[in-house]
Order: C-alpha cells, then sequence, then structure tokens
C-alpha cells in the first residue's frame, strides 16, 4: 500500500495541501469550502443512503486534511490522540491524514496498541452486558441476532457506516473505530470508550486500512477502563 503523499489521495482534502495558511483570502477559504462540501457531501451509492454534513454544525478544526505529523510509527499506522481528539492516517515522508473524533467520556478512557482484527461495512451492534447495566432501556431496542440480543446495521445504529474492530492479541478489546450519524458530536468526549468519525471520515478510512494495521491510541489524562463498550 503506497502511503506517500504524491499518490494517497484521500478525497478532495490532498488538493488542499498539507497545512493551510493562517490569513487566507476570501477566495481560498470558498475553495476549501467548496472542496469540503464535495468530501462531506451525501453518499447515495452505498448500501445505505449517507446524508450529506452540515458544516457549520462542525469545528472546522476537526475536519479531514493532510498535515505534517511527526511520529516513530511506520506508515499505515493509526495513531489517536484523545486529548486533541485527532486520528491520525500516518503516511510516508512525515505526513498523515488527519481525521477529528469523538472519544471517551471521563471513566471510559483507553490508551495502549491494539490490531485491526475485523472489518465490517454497516455492522450490527451487540452492546456489552455492562451497558445493559447502565443503561437498561436499551434492551427494548434490541432483536434477536446471530450473535444474541443486537441491533442490525442500518441508519439507526450507533456504529454508523463501517466499523474497524481492534484486538490485542487473540482477545477483542471490544473497542471499535466507527461512524456516528452524530457529526456534531465529533471533537468532543461523548463515547463509552469507542472512536467515532464522521460517516464520510470513517468510510475514507475503512477503504484505506487493511486487517492487521496497527492501532496506537496515546494516554490521556485518565487511566485506563478496562471495561469497554460498543459505542
Amino acid at each position: 500500500m503506497d502511503l506517500s503523499r504524491r499518490t494517497f489521495l484521500v478525497g478532495a482534502s490532498a488538493a488542499m495541501g498539507s497545512a493551510l495558511p493562517t490569513a487566507r483570502s476570501f477566495a481560498q477559504s470558498m475553495r476549501d469550502m467548496s472542496a469540503y462540501q464535495r468530501i462531506y457531501g451525501p453518499v447515495d451509492d452505498d448500501i445505505f443512503p449517507i446524508p450529506g454534513i452540515d458544516l457549520s454544525r462542525i469545528n472546522s478544526a476537526y475536519l479531514r486534511r493532510v498535515v505534517q505529523y511527526d511520529t516513530p510509527e511506520a506508515p499505515g499506522t493509526i495513531v489517536i490522540n484523545p486529548q486533541t481528539r485527532y486520528l491520525y492516517l500516518v503516511m510516508r515522508d512525515g505526513m498523515a491524514v488527519r481525521y477529528g473524533v469523538g472519544v471517551g467520556r471521563s471513566g471510559f478512557s483507553w490508551a495502549g496498541s491494539a490490531t485491526i482484527k475485523d472489518k465490517q461495512e454497516w455492522p450490527d451492534w451487540y452492546p456489552p452486558k455492562e451497558m445493559f447495566g447502565r443503561q437498561p432501556e436499551l434492551k427494548e431496542q434490541m432483536g434477536e441476532l446471530p450473535g444474541g440480543p443486537g441491533m442490525p446495521g442500518g441508519p439507526g445504529n450507533p456504529l454508523g457506516a463501517r466499523a474497524l474492530y481492534l484486538w490485542q492479541g487473540n482477545k477483542d478489546t471490544l473497542y471499535r473505530i466507527h461512524g456516528t450519524f452524530e457529526p456534531w458530536t465529533i471533537g468532543t468526549n461523548v463515547s463509552s470508550g469507542c472512536i467515532r468519525m464522521i460517516n464520510q471520515d470513517v468510510i475514507d478510512l475503512y477503504n484505506h486500512t487493511p486487517t492487521g494495521t496497527k492501532v496506537v491510541v496515546l494516554s490521556g489524562r485518565t487511566r485506563r477502563n478496562q471495561t469497554a463498550s460498543h459505542s
């Protein structure tokens, strides 16, 4: 997989360069907005339609772009910084694709290294028993799926359009990188430990990330909580 900046084109974002000027002309701003409208426009050719994003509801700092990023991790690695709410897909030549994410609320933070063992389009959602204990009303929303009580994939599913499943060795951590139909939550501490992304972004990441990819979640202010969940 070629992850050089020259050949790694991420929608229209790569055309905007690695760092946007701090003082931009009105014309440049309009070009940037036009590019983002293409990136985050509606997706009509997927299994389910995905609506376009109202960019006025999202801090522009959390929109996808290619940036300079110094890291000892190899190209192809995913690095997540919960404190800044950014996910980086490491490229060659000191660059990375940077995506805004939503991360775990206080008490649900986690850190460490994992591997993407599985990838799913429009994944089913199986809340763990701990989540049912915290939110017993969830049981009313579940159906009986092959894997047990859960919610089938689709627009009403909190895992969104794609999910990347994080394992440590032969153990499922129960943490996921997944999409969301609540894009206004990106850039906040909102989830129960999982990493949520705008659906258009998680599709882009999914398309450039094979199984076996290393994922590094940097340490935050809170210690890792071993009780995981799927949202």
